[in-house]
This record gives C-alpha cells, sequence and structure tokens, in this order.
C-alpha cells in the first residue's frame, strides 16, 4: 500500500488530504480520516466509488476530489444521477 499527499494544481503536497494506492493498484481519496472516493480497476473498466455520506461534505473536500476525479462538481453529479458512479459506505 502507497499513500501520498495530494497535490493541488500547482504541484503543491496539501495537508490532509491523500491519495492511497493499494496492492491491486485501486486508487482512493482520503479527505483527513474520511475515505471519499475509491476507484476499482477491473482490466480495462474502471468502477468510482463515492462515499453517501462524504463525497461532497466540504468545500475543501470537493475541491480536491475534483483534482483527484479531474472533474467538476456538475461532472460529479451527473454521474451519480446516471449510476455511473456509485454511492456507498466507504468508511464502515
Amino acid at each position: 500500500m502507497k499513500v501520498e499527499n495530494i497535490e493541488s494544481n500547482r504541484g503543491n503536497k496539501i495537508a490532509n488530504q491523500f491519495v492511497i494506492t493499494d496492492d491491486k493498484q485501486n486508487e482512493y481519496f482520503q479527505s483527513y480520516r474520511s475515505m471519499i472516493v475509491k476507484k476499482d480497476y477491473e482490466g480495462d473498466q474502471v468502477k468510482i466509488y463515492l462515499d453517501q455520506k462524504y463525497w461532497n461534505y466540504s468545500n475543501t473536500t470537493g475541491k480536491y476530489r475534483n483534482i483527484f476525479l479531474g472533474e467538476t462538481i456538475k461532472d460529479t453529479k451527473a454521474k451519480i444521477k446516471s449510476g455511473e458512479y456509485i454511492l456507498t459506505d466507504l468508511n464502515k
């Protein structure tokens, strides 16, 4: 498992915002102590899971979630609505 601070758009490491890569190369975005996003790589496909409680918890979480996903909040909401992104409990 590998843990790194997420980087801002300017390349600065951000405190309390982490990208975690597990042994299967799945990636997670963690803000403080809460898991926000999981990118589950299954062959050529990627499934995105968002924590149902914390995915849009604060402006700070949203800012770095957007960087992690490479999209805007509008894009994320559309993908949740379409079922492309799955809301679940990532903090069990």
